[in-house]
């Protein structure tokens, strides 16, 4: 990992917090320092528990935290720096939802696609819902990512690896500033989890994307040339649990 960030940081978050409780026990995802640069390719690893998945929901802006010393955001290369800690205190749903919407990629874990749409329908679904005029943009993606066979079919029709690309291409057709993958490597073998990793580096080269990547993976991370921030879990007792994110810094 890059001691220096020589890129603006497309995040920068300081004295954040994050608390999960449940079944008698407890979570604190605590972030003292995090800066993550405009272009950069970073995995978060660690085990399943380790606050991976909690840590990219919160720069989904999906999730609030509970404390928040600061927690900037600037989208666009020499754009307007966001005060998220500010627009949490506002409770300004609309502006994170709009910012969401706008600025990030986001392909789920368990898998995004809406079973009922077709995979051109669910390419476009993020233009439509923008208003970005769909042109060639679904058979675009759907050739460069080698399912434009599978346009017109449901997600239940195709493989997992045919699944996967729709999702990456749903991600990316509305042009986000940042694309966040939640262990994308996980319900596929070994060869396709590679390509799947892969893909992912070269688009977010090609496209200029910042991409924050959750696996377990960790030599393939190593293997594509990631950054890495490894999530540690500290026991503070028996039912207490936390990681601890300090002076973390992603070029």
């Amino acid at each position: 990992m890059n001691p220096v960030l020589n890129q603006e940081p497309v995040f920068s978050l300081r004295e954040v917090t994050k608390t999960h409780s449940g079944g008698g026990s407890s979570f604190r995802l605590s972030i003292k320092r995090l800066e993550i640069g405009r272009g950069a390719k970073l995995a978060f690893i660690g085990e399943s528990g380790s606050g991976k998945s909690t840590l990219l929901e919160l720069l989904a802006l999906l999730s609030q935290p509970e404390q928040c010393g600061e927690f900037k955001f600037q989208p666009e290369p020499g754009g307007q720096v966001h005060d998220l800690a500010q627009q949490w205190q506002l409770n300004n749903t609309e502006q994170f939802t709009a910012w969401r919407g706008r600025h990030v990629g986001y392909i789920m874990q368990t898998g995004g696609l809406l079973p009922y749409l077709t995979v051109q329908e669910n390419i476009e679904l993020p233009l439509r819902l923008l208003q970005i005029p769909l042109r060639d943009t679904a058979r675009q993606w759907a050739s460069k990512l080698a399912i434009s066979a599978q346009l017109g079919k449901l997600p239940a029709m195709l493989s997992v690896g045919q699944r996967q690309r729709a999702e990456v291409a749903r991600a990316l057709a509305h042009g986000p500033a940042i694309l966040i993958a939640d262990e994308p490597t996980s319900a596929v073998d070994p060869l396709n989890a590679e390509r799947m990793v892969q893909l992912l580096c070269e688009l977010a080269d090609e496209f200029k994307v910042t991409l924050l990547l959750a696996t377990h993976a960790q030599r393939l991370a190593q293997q594509f040339g990631l950054s890495l921030i490894e999530h540690r879990i500290h026991a503070l007792d028996e039912q207490s649990h936390e990681v601890i994110i300090d002076s973390a810094v992603a070029a």
